[in-house]
């Protein structure tokens, strides 16, 4: 809605790129913090940052181009240098290299996952406000008192009462990182709070693709988004029950059969 801040000569400074670097330094900065509360190496938070900059750009970027893969064959430059990013790409891509670099480092994965991802949906909330102030991930038409109209030179269509999903998402993501804030000042098994995230944001990005009109592909009667939110749902669901559930009784049945092999131990003597 206002995208462009101010020009320096022939450069210009938009907010949507204001907001993004703000979240990620926001986010850098919790994680920072909170490591070094926690006695963890604030180090490895600084390289999972930089990973999680360029994994997350190179992924959003990356399926960005798979979904709009005609667009992209006839204008690749034009869509190489744009603003079109699909978070998803960039969570998942991110996930991935962060997974690769702890096992290189030979930390704990879910130790870091864990403390990482409430400050990631901080970011996320962040990074949305610049998606409304650009007028992308627009919402469709409604009469809505609540609706926006965004004005000419917007990514969004001008003149045209339009959801602001973009404030949704960012509300959804303010919300889920409270919640994530909330469960990790408890005591609770390695690996729930980065697993319970992937389920929040996998309910929440599914609903708000309801209300979205930025058609980004579609697999059958879903769109690219959501098809990817039920995996992303189900990973974080079947991980918070292996966590909360399944090692806690694979962890007594080691107990227990250690404690009988004490007995055991202590009958012979």
């Amino acid at each position: 809605m206002y995208n462009d801040l101010f020009s320096i000569g022939k450069i210009t400074i938009h907010s949507y790129g204001v907001l993004i670097a703000l979240g990620y330094v926001t986010a850098i900065l919790i994680c920072y913090f909170r490591a070094k509360k926690r006695d963890l190496d604030p180090e490895v938070i600084l390289d999972i940052a930089l990973i999680a900059i360029f994994g997350g750009l190179g992924g959003g970027k990356l399926l960005y181009i798979i979904v709009e893969w005609k667009r992209f064959i006839e204008k690749p430059l034009a869509l190489l240098g744009g603003d079109g990013f699909v978070v998803y790409g960039g969570i998942i891509v991110a996930a991935v290299c962060a997974v690769i670099y702890c096992k290189i480092r030979k930390v704990d994965f879910l130790t870091y996952f864990d403390l990482v991802m409430p400050a990631v949906s901080v970011a996320q909330a962040i990074g949305r406000l610049g998606c409304f102030f650009a007028g992308c991930c627009y919402g469709a038409p409604t009469e809505s008192p609540i609706g926006v109209i965004f004005p000419s030179g917007s990514l969004a269509p001008a003149g045209i009462r339009l959801w602001p999903t973009q404030l949704f998402s960012s509300g959804g993501d303010l919300i889920i990182a409270a919640i994530l804030f909330a469960v990790s000042t408890r005591k609770t098994k390695k690996g729930t709070v980065g697993s319970l995230y992937l389920v929040l944001y996998g309910i929440g990005r599914f609903i708000v693709e309801f209300f979205r009109a930025d058609s980004r592909g579609t697999v059958g009667q879903l769109s690219t988004s959501q098809f990817i939110s039920i995996f992303i749902f189900a990973i974080g669901a079947i991980l918070l029950i292996y966590f909360n559930f399944l090692s806690n009784k694979d962890g007594n049945k080691e107990g227990k059969s250690d404690k009988d092999k004490k007995r055991k131990e202590a009958a012979k003597s």
